[in-house]
C-alpha cells in the first residue's frame, strides 16, 4: 500500500515500497544491499566470516538515493528504523514503516523549514500521518537553495 499507512515488516518491502515511490513521483532510485553480519553497520563485532546473528537471522541493510531535488538518501537498518538525509540534514530514527509518508511528505511538497528567531535556528519538519511530524535541527551552514526555499 503506497497511499496509507504501511507495515514494512523487512527491509525488502521497504526497498519495494521505496521502488514505488520512485516511479509514482519519476524520481531515478539507486539500491545498494548489504546483507549479513559481516556487512551490516550496527553489527560490527560479528566478527570476520560471520553472517547470521546468532538467532540465525540474516540482517539485510538497504541504501537508497533518489534523483533530482531534494536530494534524498534513506539507511534502512534491520532493526526496523532508517536514517533520512535530506539536502545534508540527516534524520535519525525514523521508523521504517514511516520512511513512504516521510518521502511522500518531501515530494509533496508537504515539508518545510521553521525559523526560529531566539535563539536563531532553523527545523526542518515534515508532516507524517495522524498528526505527527518529524523535526530535525540544521545548522545554518547546511541551509541549501532547496532548504531555503522552504523557510516559513
Amino acid at each position: 500500500m503506497i497511499d496509507g499507512m504501511e507495515h514494512l515488516p523487512t527491509t525488502e518491502a521497504a526497498v519495494t515500497a521505496l521502488r514505488a515511490l520512485a516511479d509514482r513521483y519519476g524520481r531515478e532510485i539507486e539500491v545498494v544491499h548489504d546483507i549479513g553480519a559481516d556487512q551490516t553497520s550496527r553489527r560490527t563485532a560479528a566478527g570476520v566470516g560471520v553472517t547470521t546473528d546468532p538467532d540465525g537471522a540474516l540482517p539485510h541493510e538497504a541504501h537508497v538515493e533518489f534523483g533530482g531535488p531534494p536530494r534524498v538518501r534513506v539507511r534502512l537498518f534491520p532493526e526496523d528504523d532508517a536514517l533520512i538525509d535530506v539536502e545534508g540534514v540527516e534524520c535519525p530514527d525514523v521508523p521504517r514503516d514511516d520512511v513512504p509518508a516521510f518521502l511522500r511528505s518531501l515530494f509533496d511538497g508537504l515539508a518545510y523549514v521553521k525559523a526560529r528567531r531566539f535563539p536563531p535556528g532553523y527545523f526542518l519538519v515534515v508532516p507524517l500521518p495522524g498528526d505527527r511530524t518529524h523535526k530535525e535541527f540544521i545548522p545554518m551552514i547546511v541551509l541549501t537553495p532547496w532548504l531555503s526555499a522552504r523557510v516559513r
